[in-house]
């Protein structure tokens, strides 16, 4: 029941990112669209009329990328999220946790300084991918003694590194308001948003994504174990070493592909996560597959939100996550309270 409700939000999102907008195409139209057609004549819309060429070029061109780019972010942050709970057994537990969203922000924000965004398209989002990584590793080396990883050392080891790239990000941009429009552009990408997204967009964060929930997938059942206590979880074969080093690989790459299409989204990898937990219990494979579809559904109600509510203009997608996400942290703290484990 709670998979079909998942799926059939995600759908609908998905159909209303595609229907709605400045210009609202009829469903049959889009349908034309989407299979190979085109309409046939004007298409009268709340602004006036369109042209059916630009209506297949709203709809296949800017609202498709769009909504495939906001799945992506969506499923990935979700998914990232499912694993660091799991990973440090909190259900306060976020992508951020480890860093990776802020080297991921900074690696996009030092790219917008020096132009980088204006060469290529590419370029931003390589240089996020690129800080996201770069954090991880960061973090994984100051956690790692003598061959091993201590989860309290990851966790603190985080927490300080997210709080120094922070503030390489707020020089960064105080330097960067000599030249107001790199400021701008760098302030628009913090705030976190999937408009104006393209076909290189999708291109870009597929990958990452695609492996990271693969990753997630094929070791479910260890973190399912390791949750048991690493002891037992070694005895019935589990390197539990190892899987710390997988889990965080997946991490990046989930973090990374999402920072890198739609800059600094925030709470969906603790909000979403944790509901599905409420809703079908701690089985990691189930958490991570409905997570992965919750979390789509998510981002794209959030965007539908993000377009309409100040129509003609457009809030930054980030806002909206916040409006949601900040009320259902503080009862989540207020939930577990005496309940987290102290790490």
């Amino acid at each position: 029941m709670v998979t079909a409700l998942c799926i059939a939000t995600t759908v609908a999102a998905a159909l209303a990112s595609l229907l709605l907008g400045a210009a609202e195409i009829p469903p049959a139209t889009v349908a034309s669209i989407l299979f190979g057609g085109a309409a046939e004549a004007e298409i009268e819309t709340a602004g006036g009329s369109l042209e059916p060429e630009m209506a297949r070029s709203i709809v296949l061109q800017l609202r498709l990328p769009r909504c495939l780019v906001g799945l992506l972010v969506g499923a990935a942050l979700a998914v990232a999220g499912v694993l660091l709970q799991g990973l440090f057994r909190n259900a306060l537990a976020a992508p951020g946790v480890v860093g990776t969203s802020a080297g991921g922000a900074l690696g996009a924000v030092l790219a917008l300084s020096f132009g980088l965004g204006l060469r290529s398209s590419y370029l931003v989002p390589l240089g996020a991918i690129a800080g996201a990584f770069a954090s991880l590793v960061v973090v994984a080396r100051i956690a790692r003694h003598r061959g091993r990883t201590s989860i309290t050392d990851l966790l603190l080891a985080g927490v300080a590194l997210n709080a120094f790239l922070s503030a390489l990000n707020s020089f960064v941009i105080a330097r960067a308001w000599i030249d107001h429009e790199v400021a701008r552009r760098i302030n628009f990408w913090l705030m976190g948003g999937i408009a104006d997204r393209d076909w290189s967009h999708v291109a870009i964060a597929l990958p990452g994504c695609a492996a990271g929930i693969a990753l997630a997938i094929a070791h479910a059942r260890d973190l399912d174990l390791m949750l048991q206590g690493e002891d037992l979880a070694r005895s019935l074969g589990v390197d539990g070493e190892r899987l710390k080093n997988v889990l965080l690989l997946a991490t990046a790459l989930l973090v990374g592909s999402a920072v890198a299409v739609s800059g600094v989204v925030g709470f969906v990898g603790l909000v979403v996560p944790h509901v599905v937990r409420l809703a079908i219990g701690p089985s990691h494979r189930a958490l991570v597959l409905l997570s992965a579809v919750a979390g789509a559904a998510f981002v794209l109600l959030s965007d539908l939100i993000a377009r309409t509510a100040v129509s003609p203009g457009e809030l930054q997608l980030g806002i909206v996550t916040a409006f949601v996400g900040a009320p259902f942290f503080v009862f989540l703290l207020i939930r577990e309270r005496g309940r987290v484990e102290t790490l």
